[in-house]
């Protein structure tokens, strides 16, 4: 794709921009990391801008900027339904769950969703709720070392195995020193070159398409005007797009992390507002320059998956070019960490935390154990990574796992307070049980599992809940 004096520009810029990186997390470890709260949660202490381009660096992986491209590329405007499905979930997340949550980890010195499901349902909520989070956060933390991969593949030429073993020793090697604080803080530095990144291609791509008219025109020369509404897609497409993408944002752990690192509610509830609006904004974006490659730009037979790669290649010169990898590479890093902490504090606060004594130096010792789990998550993602060619559809359980088994019984918890111990518990550990024996069968029927676990778990907490009693509901 490039000659071999380009990719050594480009490698070497990788190497140093790595460097950078790895820089701020020691600073950020000797300077701030003090306690188990600055390593995990940020001291609770963020501020609103790195707050708000933390939320955009997580929500705008390299999933949004590759993936939606690439099916705003194949399908059209109709994929704008991917990001439809997210704000919804983002408005209805900031008018009913925002405050509530923020309130209880305040009160609870909560740091994971374990830490809630577990006051609510008792510890029979432990264990299904550990697995379908440990499970969906290493899947995609393996691949995010697989996206890096690809970009160090199709820039430099590294083979796709040498570069997730790189990506996995770089991005361990960051998160290990800097925990949540050095996350955060360099999302905001990450989030600030996606998002004018993405806004300069946006405009760009405009320009050499000879505007939207154009677009238009040559959409209509092919027979394929379609492609241009938001309405060409199907109602069931649709469907799927809310309960998957848009019902996870509910129980993402990195969401409700965010909300409890905040220096105070005020701050949460502005940062993720702005936030949903720049998600929202970059996300409508990256699929219109997909659209806008297909139609407007003379990029003849490409593989769409590659379409990032060939849009800016075509519109842009080298240097430019440049700027356009780091700022690819800076979309999937933010993701990457963020991912990667929100598995590693489920290992030290759900597993490793409950099985520890109660000492003078306590606090120490989970700061070290948080390190350690660091390296486990990131051990078990380089795994999936290498040797689980599905790795996608492990992901898709994992996502499957987390609203089929948490969902119901995280609303429930939240907002009914008839909902028992037992009625929680097993909504969670049925719901995650179908959505797992679903995976493994094949979809039968053509079913997504979430379709069946998810339905299957609200009736559950519901009927359960309704023929048993208790006081769970006193938190």
């Amino acid at each position: 794709m490039y000659s071999s004096n380009e990719s050594l520009i480009l490698g070497s810029l990788v190497v140093v921009y790595f460097l950078f990186l790895l820089s701020i997390s020691l600073y950020i470890n000797k300077k701030s990391i003090k306690t188990y709260d600055d390593y995990n949660v940020a001291g609770r202490s963020v501020s609103l801008y790195p707050l708000i381009l933390t939320f955009v660096g997580t929500a705008v992986g390299g999933s949004t900027l590759l993936g939606y491209m690439e099916n705003g590329y194949l399908y059209g405007m109709g994929e704008q339904w991917l990001n439809f499905g997210i704000l919804i979930a983002g408005v209805l997340m900031l008018g009913f769950f925002l405050k509530k949550i923020r309130a209880l980890g305040e009160k609870y010195n909560m740091v994971t969703i374990a830490d809630f499901t577990i006051l609510r349902f008792g510890e029979g909520a432990r264990i299904p709720t550990v697995a379908s989070i440990l499970v969906a956060y290493s899947a995609i933390t393996g691949m995010q070392f697989v996206a890096i991969a690809t970009i160090l593949n199709l820039t430099i030429g590294l083979t796709m195995s040498t570069g997730i073993v790189i990506s996995w020793m770089l991005l361990t090697l960051k998160t290990y020193f800097g925990g949540m604080k050095s996350v955060i803080w360099q999302d905001a530095f990450h989030g600030t070159i996606q998002t004018i990144g993405i806004f300069i291609l946006f405009v760009v791509v405009i320009i050499a398409s000879g505007g939207l008219k154009e677009v238009s025109n040559q959409a209509a020369l092919m027979n394929q005007s379609e492609f241009l509404s938001i309405f060409g897609i199907s109602p069931s497409e649709v469907f799927v797009y809310m309960l998957t993408i848009g019902a996870y944002q509910f129980v993402r752990q990195d969401l409700w992390q965010r909300y409890w690192a905040a220096g105070s509610a005020k701050i949460a509830r502005t940062g993720y507002w702005i936030s949903i609006v720049l998600a929202f904004v970059t996300g409508f974006f990256v699929v219109a320059i997909g659209v806008m490659g297909r139609f407007g730009l003379n990029l003849g037979e490409i593989n769409p998956s590659l379409s990032y790669y060939a849009i800016i290649g075509d519109v842009f010169s080298f240097p430019m070019i440049i700027v356009m990898i780091i700022a690819l590479l800076a979309t999937v890093i933010s993701t990457a960490d963020s991912f990667f902490m929100a598995g590693a504090s489920t290992i030290v606060n759900d597993v490793i935390k409950p099985r520890l004594k109660e000492t003078p130096d306590l606090d120490k010792r989970l700061l070290k154990y948080s390190r350690l789990s660091v390296i486990i998550i990131s051990i078990f993602s380089l795994l999936l990574a290498l040797y689980i060619p599905q790795l996608v559809n492990l992901w898709v359980t994992g996502t499957a796992m987390l609203v089929s088994g948490l969902l119901a019984a995280v609303i429930a918890g939240l907002f009914w307070k008839k909902a028992t111990r037992i009625g929680g518990t097993v909504a969670m550990w049925v719901g995650l049980i179908i959505a797992v024996v679903w995976q493994i069968l094949g979809h039968p029927f053509g079913w997504h599992p979430v379709f069946v676990g998810l339905p299957t778990s609200i009736l559950l907490v519901i009927i359960v809940s309704l023929v048993t009693n208790d006081s769970s509901d006193e938190i």
